[in-house]
């Protein structure tokens, strides 16, 4: 046929009544040509009855299935049993939140006995957002009754008879990255991800779940025909490939997080250990027992004697000199409070600063005071940064010491109790302030970092150095004997902080150091674990040990 034309159909015309009966010829456009169907008025109406009874119990499966009763969905089919089961299945494996279900358009009759209907099906899935697909029912009058001829298409048309709808988990999501670029092993920071919905719940897979996830909120998981023996996917159902996430990479030395973990392990109290490089701030470990609560980096403790680094800076800056007498009885009396040493032993005549220090005299320092305003130790502490807004890539806690405002207050805040508080993560950093000399903001993720928080000002060079002398001299002669042995000269300090309202008050155990011999700070917390000599410093020893192998 030369060129094309268009062609119009005229509406179907209304013939008269008398003409009931009588045989009429109605022309179908079929390919290029036509074929004659004769249809007979009376045909016409016994047709849609017809149609309209076997819509009926679709209707009723349609609905029942919409509300997840799958028996009752069943019971509208010729085989109850294996479309309950299938339907269960299919319910059990997408959980939807929602189901809608909806007829499309009219029915078509398939012979005498026959009626097709197109259905759509929309399921809102957790995880996967809304799946819509169409399928095909067939209903059919068997002894007078319509009953859906049930086959595993019905269901979905692409399913197959041993087959059943299922999720799989997307696997675009990235990896959270140690230093290294691998996979990092620490469960504590990397969090978790919600199996429903695929997000982020904690961590840093909540905090990065955009990153990660390819876009925030995307489905993780899509639809897939399985095998409902063996529940392998058979074929993905999925209109499009989830878009890619990107990984998130840390600082985190696995080396040195492994043997900081297994320093941890058979320790019955919760516990801590974070590890920096005093070089740049980067958190090279930060384990935690047990898992969950990353107390390392957001764990808000007194740090008892450990913060005595902080309060032997503000001494020294003060014009203290570690040579300096330094009585040390077993106890100190401030407006009617008792403060005593640990165990209520005493130092000697004779004693120095630096015996003061490294035996970790609680009196000597609640004595000594009087050299300091009530600011001087808040202002110290800011030095380490302590205090500060700290941009490290996750969340953290940056400590507390609050300017001093009685007699009693000031006491209690040089031995690092009353208000102060600190995370394992700030007194990591003040070890590694020491080493370096100038405090440097720990960081976990580089990429994420802004604005690295500054100290408003920095130590004096002469003050550090005499810091340095006194946590080796700890080692060495002092309350840190546990690390006397070590290779890397380590320097430490150890703490006992109070805590609660116990008589006698529980106490956590603390120990913070670093190498004189390599790039390397940490922080040892035992929660309620009793002494910082005894009990932190065999953690500590073992974490040492554990690198040095």
């Amino acid at each position: 046929m030369a060129g094309t034309h268009n062609r119009t159909i005229p509406a179907p015309r209304k013939w008269p009544r008398r003409l009931l009966g009588i045989v009429v010829p109605l022309l179908l456009l079929t390919g290029g040509g036509y074929a004659v169907l004769n249809l007979r008025d009376d045909d016409l109406r016994e047709d849609d009855a017809q149609v309209a009874a076997a819509r009926g119990p679709l209707t009723a499966f349609l609905t029942a299935w919409a509300g997840n009763n799958t028996t009752k969905a069943a019971g509208n089919t010729d085989t109850p049993d294996a479309a309950a089961s299938l339907l269960t299945s299919v319910m059990t494996n997408l959980k939807p939140s929602r189901t809608t279900t909806a007829i499309d358009g009219e029915g078509r009759k398939n012979g005498e006995r026959e009626v097709g209907f197109p259905f759509t099906v929309t399921m809102a899935v957790p995880g996967a957002g809304d799946i819509t697909w169409r399928s095909q029912a067939r209903v059919v009058d068997t002894s007078g009754t319509w009953k859906i001829k049930f086959t595993s298409p019905t269901i979905h048309p692409d399913l197959e008879p041993g087959q059943t709808l299922a999720l799989k988990s997307g696997d675009h999501r990235a990896k959270v990255l140690d230093a290294k670029g691998d996979p990092l092993h620490a469960g504590s920071l990397v969090g978790t991800v919600d199996p429903v919905s695929g997000k982020g719940v904690s961590g840093l897979q909540s905090r990065y779940d955009d990153s990660l996830s390819g876009g925030g909120g995307k489905p993780n998981r899509s639809l897939v025909i399985a095998d409902r023996e063996s529940g392998r996917a058979v074929k993905d159902l999925s209109e499009a490939p989830s878009a890619e996430g990107r990984p998130v990479r840390t600082t985190i030395d696995p080396r040195v997080q492994e043997a900081a973990a297994d320093a941890l392990t058979g320790v019955e109290v919760n516990a801590a250990i974070v590890a920096i490089d005093p070089r740049n701030g980067h958190i090279l470990a930060a384990a935690n027992r047990p898992g969950g609560f990353n107390r390392a980096l957001e764990g808000r403790y007194p740090p008892g004697s450990v913060f005595k680094v902080v309060t032997a800076a503000a001494l020294l800056g003060s014009g203290a000199k570690t040579e300096d007498p330094a009585p040390c009885p077993k106890f100190a009396h401030v407006d009617g409070q008792r403060f005593e040493n640990q165990k209520q032993f005493d130092l000697p005549a004779g004693s120095t600063f630096a015996d003061a220090f490294t035996q970790s005299c609680n009196t000597y320092f609640v004595d000594a005071r009087s050299r300091l305003s009530d600011t001087d130790l808040r202002d110290t502490a800011q030095k380490f940064g302590i205090g500060g807004s700290w941009d490290v890539g996750t969340t953290t806690f940056d400590g507390s010491v609050p300017v001093t405002t009685s007699d009693n207050d000031k006491a209690a805040a040089t031995i690092g109790q009353a208000r102060l508080q600190a995370s394992p993560l700030v007194m990591a950093s003040v070890a590694a302030t020491v080493k370096s000399g100038t405090f440097d903001q720990p960081v976990l993720v580089p990429s994420a970092v802004k604005n690295k928080h500054r100290a408003p000002a920095e130590l004096d060079a002469e003050v550090t150095g005499r810091l340095r002398e006194l946590m080796r001299a700890t080692v060495t002669s002092g309350s840190a004997h546990a690390l006397k042995d070590l290779p890397g000269r380590p320097h430490a300090k150890t703490g006992t902080a109070e805590f609660g309202s116990d008589d006698p008050p529980r106490t956590h155990a603390w120990m913070i150091g670093y190498q004189g011999d390599s790039d390397l700070a940490w922080a040892v917390l035992l929660e309620g674990g009793g002494s910082g000599g005894a009990d932190a410093g065999p953690v500590a020893a073992r974490f040492l040990r554990g690198l040095a192998r």
